[in-house]
């Protein structure tokens, strides 16, 4: 087989990975009401579900950073896989805190470790391919979340017992037909780097920190879109539809940026790229917030996530440059940001008004577009 041939069948194999990940999630997420329900949960109890996961999510994602060598990324690609599937099966089935609160935790270390393998395994993809590929792989991400989110609403009626057993099946079983082939994976046995040394590794150090704190503020505002874009609309005297609407139109921007993200890129670097994203992320969601009228919101969200869709995977491809425990670090501190934001700007609204407090994300589309080209310089492939 060419070289060619072997590295456009590992980009079609990690678009797949990012697929079912985005199809688990949006799963979860979207059947967390019937979970809540079966366990007779309160919503303090349900919290602490979430926040197990997310406890997980940090510890596997640091494991996934430390175990994430080239020559173990294709086993960390299946058993990441595969114990996701399994996680998210064994969620169907708990009935009280305790055994959701151990699964939640198993599921969340799960998606962490698969998020540090798939990430880093797709720049060394992209590298090998010798150009932009991350947009469209985060893109297919948000096709599966937006896959999952129809699918559980098409299966509302169900008990999500059986959705979550389905879809663990079914994932578990696309991955071990595909075993051989990710075992194969090539983009992944390239020699490493020997890193900087040094004050060169201080200055690398400060650049992963600094690419952290960008994918925060970044992941906050999508925290924000999730949590926050259909109140903001419905609290401008709508329906619920037209409210709901809002993050879907956000999703949208998002996927539509993902999938044209890589040819811009490629044209116009990475830098050029966010810091444009970013200005537009910023004016869009500030015209929405001020404008006070529906028509001016919904384009607003969808603006905003058109604007901020280029940014994660340039921020990943920047520190995949400085190995897996640096795409760990970012991964670690964006999610940091996703979960505080909605959080934030609860406080902030309860304080001052929900307008007000959704300010807080175009003031940081601002701080992404004034330090991204630091950041990302020399970073496209």
């Amino acid at each position: 087989m060419s070289p060619d041939v072997s590295v456009r069948r590992s980009r079609a194999l990690l678009t797949g990975y990012f697929l079912g990940l985005g199809v688990v999630m949006a799963v979860w997420g979207a059947r967390m009401p019937a979970v809540q329900h079966a366990a007779h949960l309160t919503t303090g109890s349900l919290s602490l579900i979430l926040l197990a996961a997310a406890l997980g999510m940090v510890a596997g994602l640091q494991a996934g950073g430390r175990l994430a060598r080239p020559e173990r990324l294709p086993l960390l690609l299946i058993v990441g896989a595969v114990a996701l599937a399994a996680a998210l099966a064994l969620l169907g089935q708990c009935r009280t805190l305790a055994s959701l609160l151990a699964a939640a935790l198993a599921f969340g270390a799960a998606h962490g470790v698969l998020d540090v393998a798939a990430n880093t395994a797709a720049v060394r993809c992209q590298n090998a391919i010798g150009r932009p590929v991350m947009s469209s792989l985060h893109a297919a991400y948000s096709i599966g979340a937006l896959g999952g989110a129809a699918l559980a609403a098409a299966t509302a009626s169900k008990a999500h017992s059986t959705l979550f057993l389905a879809v663990g099946v079914v994932l578990t079983a696309s991955v071990l037909v595909a075993g051989p082939r990710t075992l194969a994976l090539s983009g992944v046995d390239q020699p490493a780097t020997s890193g900087p040394q040094g004050a060169g590794r201080g200055r690398a150090a400060g650049r992963v920190w600094l690419l952290g704190a960008l994918a925060a503020a970044s992941l906050l505002g999508e925290g924000a879109a999730a949590d926050w874009a259909a109140v903001h609309v419905h609290a401008l005297h709508t329906s619920s539809a037209v409210a709901a609407s809002a993050f879907a139109l956000y999703s949208a921007g998002m996927a539509i940026g993902r999938l044209t993200g890589d040819r811009l890129t490629t044209r116009l670097g990475a830098p050029a790229v966010v810091r444009t994203g970013a200005v537009l992320a910023a004016a869009g969601l500030a015209t929405g917030v001020l404008a006070d009228n529906v028509p001016a919101a919904l384009a607003g969200w969808a603006v905003f996530g058109l604007g901020l869709s280029g940014a994660v995977p340039s921020l990943i491809t920047a520190a995949g440059r400085h190995g897996p425990r640096a795409v760990a670090t970012v991964s670690v501190t964006g999610y940091l940001g996703l979960l505080a934001g909605p959080a934030v700007i609860g406080a902030l609204a309860s304080a001052t008004t929900l307008p007000t407090a959704l300010l807080l994300p175009v003031l940081l589309a601002a701080a992404l577009a004034a330090l991204s080209p630091r950041a990302l310089e020399n970073t496209t492939p």
